[in-house]
């Protein structure tokens, strides 16, 4: 059952006060009518009693119809009074409604335009957040809530920028004496002298330096995820799941694709990591002996989708949610893998990013179903 509006729940209370003082209003007025007839009932001047009924009968009767009289005066009196009084009451109840629906919408309007600033940031997490209700008027209670929601988003947005340039500088400065590292082990183990001992550390070091690349790499990509997406254009997501899936080795792993026509509007480098990353982590996390991997794209009525499904491990269902978060793996052989844990963590920023979701499922008897949905591009967005 949906349950009433503010503005609908004003309205009736208005109303509902209007009707009950009314109602108090007749009620009080009717016993002061009421009294006052009771008491007495004069005629003028004039009446007599009949002339056929002389004497002691004739004031009798004369009584008799001075009651019958009076009693009609006072029950005419009274019926105009309930009869006209209750129409008065019900057009007045009606006008009130009335104006106290137009009342609690004036009222309320300041509140509308803070839920609809508030819907618009929830919207666009992490980029909406320059947002401000900057709401006019007298400084009431609506005002003082509207001031303080803008310090609160203030503050988030400062808070979630100091961020973004942390990791991005972070980030750069340490690409430099990775770079150099790498660069240093290269000519090292290159060397004609070099004895194997060596010449295995150093590839084992050049393997860690990868790893660290890749690791910074991530961070990278997931900072620029976070901000504002730049170079928004069309994309069909058919194409890089079956660009994707062609270039992406597999190994042992049987990979399949069913790529149908997903029209979206997005930056086409970031959606392509995007699918690279799921097919890459559905290809990782698989069975030693041979698995296999089936990526899928297409539209639903709610968007269009990229699906990435694989066997593997068993994953329990209070764990999905984790695999989302920056530097969670699950299981011992993910945390000892060459990933740093940013895959589907970048996936979710991306997919945030263009406005989209990621739900993930376990599959039966192991691995992971992950769905990506983005909306749909309109017909004239597409290229001719």
């Amino acid at each position: 059952m949906k349950k009433m509006t503010i503005r609908t729940r004003l309205t009736l209370v208005y109303g509902g006060l209007l009707l009950a003082g009314g109602l108090l209003l007749i009620g009080i007025t009717y016993a002061l009518v009421f009294q006052r007839l009771g008491d007495k009932v004069y005629l003028r001047s004039g009446s007599a009693p009949p002339p056929d009924l002389p004497g002691v009968a004739g004031e009798a009767q004369a009584g008799t119809t001075l009651s019958r009289i009076s009693g009609e005066i006072r029950s005419d009196a009274l019926n105009v009074l309930l009869t006209q009084g209750g129409i008065a009451l019900a057009l007045v109840v009606v006008l009130g409604l009335a104006f106290s629906w137009l009342i609690a919408g004036r009222l309320l309007q300041p509140l509308h335009q803070v839920t609809e600033t508030a819907r618009r940031i929830a919207g666009a997490p992490d980029r909406g957040l320059h947002e401000r209700i900057a709401l006019k008027g007298p400084y009431d209670e609506v005002k003082e809530l509207a001031d303080t929601f803008d310090q609160m988003i203030a503050r988030l947005d400062k808070s979630f920028d100091v961020q973004r340039r942390f990791i991005a500088n972070a980030s750069h400065e340490l690409r430099t004496p990775l770079t150099l590292n790498r660069t240093l082990l290269e000519v090292t183990t290159d060397h004609a002298e070099v004895s194997p001992e060596m010449r295995q550390l150093g590839r084992t070091l050049l393997a860690v330096n990868d790893r660290h690349e890749r690791l910074i790499d991530g961070l990278l990509l997931l900072a620029r995820s976070e901000r504002a997406i730049g170079d928004v254009s069309y994309v069909d997501l058919a194409d890089i799941v079956a660009h994707v899936s062609a270039q992406l080795p597999a190994g042992d792993v049987k990979l399949t694709v069913a790529a149908d026509e997903a029209p979206t509007m997005g930056n086409a480098v970031l959606l392509e990591r995007l699918v690279h990353n799921l097919v890459e982590n559905a290809v990782r996390y698989n069975r030693p002996d041979g698995g296999w991997v089936r990526a899928e794209s297409g539209t639903r009525p709610d968007g269009v989708f990229v699906t990435v499904s694989n066997t593997g491990p068993v994953v329990p269902r209070y764990e999905i949610q984790g695999l989302f978060e920056p530097f969670r793996r699950l299981g011992p052989e993910r945390a000892t893998g060459a990933g740093a844990g940013l895959g589907l963590s970048i996936v979710r920023a991306v997919a945030a990013g263009h406005g989209g979701q990621v739900f993930a499922d376990p599959r039966d008897g192991g691995g992971l179903t992950v769905t990506v949905i983005l909306p749909t591009a309109a017909s004239s967005e597409y290229p001719t």
